[in-house]
Formats: C-alpha cells, structure tokens, sequence
C-alpha cells in the first residue's frame, strides 16, 4: 500500500516488475533520431516541415526549467542519461528538442544514441498546439511517455495513448518508472521548496559514493559522540551528525560503556567507603574487566569482603 502517494503513475505497458512497452513499429523508413534537419546549437526547430524558433524564456518559465532538470537528473537511474535540449528527428519533416529528456545509456548497434524513453515540456501559455503537436509525434516515433509542465496553471500534464490527449495529473502523483530510480513526486516538479527533498531521496537511494561517505563519517562522529557524553547527548548531537545509523549505534554503544564504568567506579568506592585498601594491581583488574554480568559479581562481593583481593578473587587474564 502506498503510504504517502494516493497517485502512482507507471509507465505505459509497464508493471511492478519494471517490463515496459516496446516501440511501435512502422513499415516506413524513418531518419535516425540524430539525422539532423535543425541546425545544432541554434534555436532553430523543425515542426512538419515549418521553421520554428525556440526563444529564450523568462521567470517563470526559466525558473520551471531548472527545477525540472534538478529533480530529474537526481532520479534518473543507472544505465540511462538525461539531457536538455536535445534534438530528436521525429519523422521527416520534425527535428525539434524536448526541454528535457531521458534515454537508454548505451548506443544502439550501429554506435548511436537511442531514442528518448521519457520527454518533458515546459509551457507558459495558455494554448498548447505546439506541446501537443510535439508530443503526437514523439508518441508515433516510440518516445514511451510524454510530459508538459504547465506554468501559469501549475499543472503537470501526461499524453495519453489512448485518448489522443494530454491528461491532467492529480498533484500528490508520483511518476513510477524503470527510467527512474525512485519514483519522481509531481509536487517535486512544482514546489521548489520540495525538490530538494526530493533530490535528495533519489541520491540516498543511488548510493552516491559522497553521500555514503558523508553518512559513515556521520556515522562514526554519532558513536564517539554517543560513547562520550551518553545517551541523551548522544541522540541531540548523533541526529545531526550520524542520522538514524549513528544515533543508534552510538546510543548501544554509549549505554555499555557508560554500564561498565559505573560498576567499575562503585566497585572501587564501595571498597574505599569501607575502608579496605586497593592496591594498584586490583584496580588495574577492576579497570581493564569489560564483562558486565562479572562487574556486577565482584560489587556484590566488595560490600562484604575483607580485602580487595578477595573481590577480584578467581579472575584470570587470557593469554
């Protein structure tokens, strides 16, 4: 069951397993995706043959870009690149570049990318021929998903297959896919104030080496932390520097400790309150015992016993 996500969009043809659909086939001849029809590095487009302009965009249209291409980029997974612009030749008369996309890592047979497996678009106006125009396209060309970022209404769209439309995503979705890690939060895409959120989930579960790093370093500052000062300091400070693993560790680890050396101590007072003498070499036996259940023995015995020999009576050291 879903505990925080009452959405879950999987991709088409796609099931728990992570199976996807396969590209529709076609009888006709089409260009590679990276046979060029718009010139690379302009802001030259083709749409059915006409000659668009991709022009540059301002807030908050430039803003959406950013805080698409964060969160996606971190929830892209293994083996699969995302990329920004790029332009894919859809049929003979298209060649235009998705705001962001993702695809298949490893080149096709014959050394060349692959087609996009996921395409978003980012749109502040109100009208959508041209989204919509792109997406068809994409669809027909294999591109399995196909999103559209409506700024102003702060909407998420997805283009549905089956009715030859865009549909509205409800807002608490995710989008579940194999091209992702994680699945990705709508909300994410629309809240820069929970991207980083977001972001920082799908890195977790990437097990980025900086991260894993950071986390034992976190880890082991928690465990001499909790060892040190115990456990009440060691749950205020371990959070912040170990998180959950360090805290815990540190809080086990602390509390052993801190036994052992309040038994060792109130062996040794006990003895001293009554006036029995500890030599050097006891005290060095009471000090280096680390077994619990022996300490409690010996505080038992010096509440009664004559000389402190006798509290310690019957340990030997392993050699």
């Amino acid at each position: 069951m879903r505990s925080r996500h009452d959405h879950v969009l999987l991709a088409p043809g796609a099931d728990a397993s992570g199976r996807t659909q396969k590209a529709p086939s076609s009888s006709k001849a089409r260009p590679h995706v990276d046979d060029r029809l718009a010139p690379p590095e302009t802001r030259v487009e083709y749409l059915d043959g006409a000659e668009i302009f991709a022009a540059p965009a301002d807030t908050p249209h430039a803003t959406q870009h950013f805080d698409l291409t964060y969160v996606l980029g971190a929830h892209v997974a293994p083996g699969y690149r995302g990329a920004v612009d790029m332009l894919t030749r859809a049929d003979e008369g298209s060649d235009y570049a998705p705001d962001a996309s993702v695809f298949a890592q490893k080149p096709d047979r014959g050394g060349h990318r692959r087609l996009e497996e996921l395409a978003f678009e980012v749109s502040d106006k109100q009208a959508l021929a041209v989204p919509t125009s792109k997406a068809r396209r994409l669809i027909d060309r294999g591109v399995r998903r196909v999103f559209c970022i409506l700024v102003k209404q702060h909407r998420v769209l997805e283009w549905s297959r089956e009715t030859d439309g865009w549909r509205t995503l409800p807002k608490d979705a995710v989008i579940e896919d194999p091209c992702l890690v994680r699945p990705l939060p709508l909300q994410a895409l629309l809240d820069a104030a929970s991207s980083d959120d977001a972001v920082a989930r799908a890195l977790l579960q990437k097990r980025v080496p900086a991260l894993e790093a950071a986390l034992a370093e976190g880890e082991a500052r928690g465990v001499a932390l909790g060892e040190a000062r115990g456990v009440a300091l060691g749950e205020a400070r371990g959070v912040a520097l170990g998180e959950a693993r360090g805290v815990t560790l540190g809080e086990a680890r602390g509390e052993a400790r801190g036994e052992i050396r309040m038994a060792q101590e109130a062996i040794t007072t006990v003895l001293q309150a009554r006036g029995v003498a500890v030599p050097a070499k006891v005290a060095r036996t009471i000090a280096g015992c680390d077994d619990p259940s022996k300490l409690r023995r010996w505080l038992k015995r010096a509440a009664t016993a004559a000389t402190a020999a006798e509290v310690v009576a019957g340990s030997r050291r392993k050699r």
